[in-house]
């Protein structure tokens, strides 16, 4: 029997979606050596029968192979679930390479529709902006492909608030998705007022700190070869130990609303805004099943003021991306 979720509007769009998502990155590509393939087909039907109906991928991820994961496992039920996709970054001669000129993105998305399976892209994201693209040709491209059919929404990734703005102008934006959890607020100072005051929804990715939310990493855990968290500052040994004042908050909530440390990480998320969907990732069925029913953890305004209050205590260490990737972000 297929459960239910309680669902979310993406801002003042008619995009609505299960209020708790799945990225799909970590399947193929990111956290180490892709998954088994079939594994991760019954973990993307097992997280629809729980109710999720919000999946996400892009076209850098694997590269192009998790678009054809998610395709393939969602070709059953392919008419009751909303999938995002990402243009705008691809792999060249086994490197990133930002490209988002209006040819590309056509080229970008008639091959996410192929790989995908389907006829229309529910939401297609600008994975990160291109400086070397006005955003304003950038929104039209998208623009002209919701007005042919091949996608319904417009989202973009880790934009800045005045990049966001000039692309709204020319096709409204349905859902901006950035980094967003207890140990990386920034979006809340100038994302959050422009998001609300645009009708703009929100998805965060990394709700889980990229998994040392969860309490299961510390500065013993030693990462795959080919895992991305091997590059980011925030993850070397120094900064595991010392963020572990924020694990150890985490614990005495969870303590306190019998959950685990995952569920009230996300609970918190959740609470922020009514326009928020986190979408976290996972290739374990547990982690899936513990994810989905943090959407029915009820964080009281005096449980979320005391984590403020302890929040407000605690420096977390360490810069989220290298120097690098940092700059491609909050243009």
């Amino acid at each position: 029997m297929i459960a239910t979720m309680e669902t979310r509007r993406l801002g003042e769009s008619s995009l609505e979606v299960s209020k708790v998502g799945l990225g799909c990155m970590g399947m193929s590509y990111g956290y180490g050596p892709a998954s088994d393939k079939q594994e991760m087909i019954n973990l993307i039907r097992t997280a629809f029968d729980r109710g999720v109906t919000f999946f996400d991928t892009a076209e850098a991820y694997g590269p192009q192979e998790n678009e054809k994961l998610v395709g393939e496992a969602l070709s059953p039920i392919r008419d009751q679930v909303v999938v995002a996709t990402k243009f705008g970054i691809y792999h060249h001669n086994g490197k990133q390479v930002l490209n988002s000129k209006p040819e590309q993105i056509r080229k970008a998305a008639e091959g996410s529709l192929k790989r995908l399976g389907v006829e229309t892209i529910d939401l297609y994201y600008q994975h990160r902006v291109d400086p070397d693209v006005p955003i304003e040709d950038v929104a039209g491209t998208v623009k002209d492909l919701i007005e042919e059919g091949k996608v319904k929404h417009f989202g973009m990734s880790e934009a800045g608030v005045q990049t966001i703005r000039k692309a709204h102008v020319v096709q409204p934006v349905t859902a901006v998705q950035s980094e967003y959890s207890m140990w990386w607020r920034k979006p809340e100072n100038e994302l959050f007022p422009a998001l609300e005051e645009m009708g703009i929804g929100f998805v965060p990715f990394s709700p889980l700190g990229k998994g040392f939310l969860t309490g299961e990493i510390d500065e013993s855990t030693e990462f795959s070869e080919n895992d991305f968290r091997n590059i980011v500052p925030r993850f070397n040994k120094e900064n595991r130990k010392a963020n572990q004042d924020l694990v150890k908050l985490l614990g005495e909530i969870a303590k306190q609303k019998n959950a685990s440390k995952a569920q009230i990480a996300i609970a918190w998320v959740l609470s922020q805004k009514p326009w928020i969907v986190p979408i976290p990732g996972t290739t374990k069925l547990e982690h899936l099943k513990s994810d989905i029913e943090a959407a029915d953890i009820n964080l009281t305004s005096n449980d979320l003021n005391q984590i403020e209050t302890a929040l407000s205590k605690i420096q977390v260490q360490g810069a989220r991306y290298p120097k690098e990737l940092e700059e491609r972000t909050g243009n």
